[in-house]
């Protein structure tokens, strides 16, 4: 979901880029590939498809998603599913999950009968393996695992920042009980959207200079997630062919138990700074978007956050506002927000996103 694009149109894949980044994975062992059908407008699929061509389909676990907030009837279910075969030029998907589910899709879920879909397609071969990926508090998440008996595995939120059951995340408590039932457990936002990655205040570096092991902010929060013996599978968007290649470099050094209490002390550490400083959780993951109004949502909250984990250092803060001048257009900008809601109802870490775009408004669009 985060591949390279052209343009800032995120419908738009660097093709020949995305493709070389994804044999480059598989050339150097990663073996699971992860996508979903509304990933890029809908063409994600499309781009993996002809990234597995030549002989890369066979050396991986593809997996894909069905949108369980667009069907209404096991028509849909057929429909979408035949077209994501088509898309990814195969007979069959390893990992086929329910995108997304929470307690309102889980319950239509049932309703609609999915999950007596979902075995006839195994038996049929088309899919190997069935899960769910998942945004909602532990006790859902519970009920989820409880209620169905043949699921394979899962997938959910987990970071250094996201360890308690919130509206996004079961945290830890999850994490384990998903294992205790035999489900593999598939990570994903293990950076949180990139935001762990960036370059952070004063105080976090200062954090980081302690651990006898140097490490990049992503370095560190990958490794975080690696660490836990509950953990299949950490999933990484990777934009850049350097971040593939630092990836997998730290992969190649990762495993359960490889942190020392040392490490994992600084942990806590850093995680009480970005809490003192308004992390606010953002993943990019614009679920969020098109606004009908035409807010850049994903990129306003970035620039908020970045702002916040700054407050205090003058210089940072002002080139935070600098960067929303450059890169936010009067189109797009805070002030537009017409406060509708949308996003809010599609939004997976439950984010009150109205109230954030409107302090995004008054830092960054005050008048002079």
């Amino acid at each position: 979901m985060r591949l390279p694009t052209i343009g800032g149109d995120r419908s738009n894949i660097d093709e020949p880029e995305a493709i070389k980044m994804i044999r480059y994975t598989i050339d150097h062992g990663v073996n699971y590939i992860d996508t979903a059908y509304p990933y890029h407008g809908g063409n994600s699929e499309i781009l993996v498809g002809k990234a597995l061509d030549d002989g890369y389909r066979e050396k991986v676990h593809l997996a894909t998603k069905m949108p369980v907030g667009r069907i209404d009837s096991t028509a849909d279910l057929d429909r979408i599913f035949g077209e994501q075969l088509g898309k990814l030029q195969t007979d069959h998907i390893d990992c086929y999950l329910l995108h997304g589910l929470s307690r309102d899709r889980w319950v239509k879920t049932q309703d609609l009968n999915v999950l007596e879909w979902a075995e006839s397609i195994k038996e049929e071969g088309r899919i190997l393996h069935f899960g769910f990926s998942f945004h909602d508090e532990f006790e859902v998440f519970k009920d989820i695992i409880d209620g169905y008996g043949k699921w394979d595995f899962c997938q959910m939120q987990y970071n250094y920042m996201d360890t308690e059951s919130s509206g996004r995340t079961p945290g830890t408590q999850g994490l384990k009980y998903a294992y205790s039932k035999g489900l593999g457990v598939i990570i994903m936002e293990p950076i949180a959207g990139g935001t762990l990655a960036v370059n952070p205040p004063e105080e976090v570096r200062a954090v980081w200079a302690r651990a006898e092991t140097k490490r990049t902010p992503a370095e560190w929060a990958l490794q975080w997630v690696w660490n836990h013996p509950e953990v299949s599978v950490v999933l990484s968007g990777m934009s850049t062919m350097q971040q593939v290649m630092e990836n997998i470099e730290s992969a190649s050094q990762s495993g359960p138990g490889t942190l020392t209490e040392e490490d994992l002390e600084l942990f806590s550490k850093v995680g009480d700074v970005y809490r003192s400083y308004g992390f606010i959780g953002c993943t990019g993951c614009r679920y969020c978007m098109p606004c009908p109004e035409g807010v850049a949502i994903p990129e306003i909250l970035a620039l908020y956050n970045e702002y916040y984990t700054k407050r205090g250092d003058s210089d940072a803060e002002q080139e935070a506002k600098n960067k929303y001048t450059r890169e936010i257009t009067a189109e797009n900008g805070a002030k537009n927000c017409a406060k509708c809601g949308q996003c809010e109802e599609e939004c997976p870490q439950e984010l009150p996103i109205r109230n954030l775009v409107a302090r995004a408004a008054r830092i960054f669009e005050r008048s002079e």
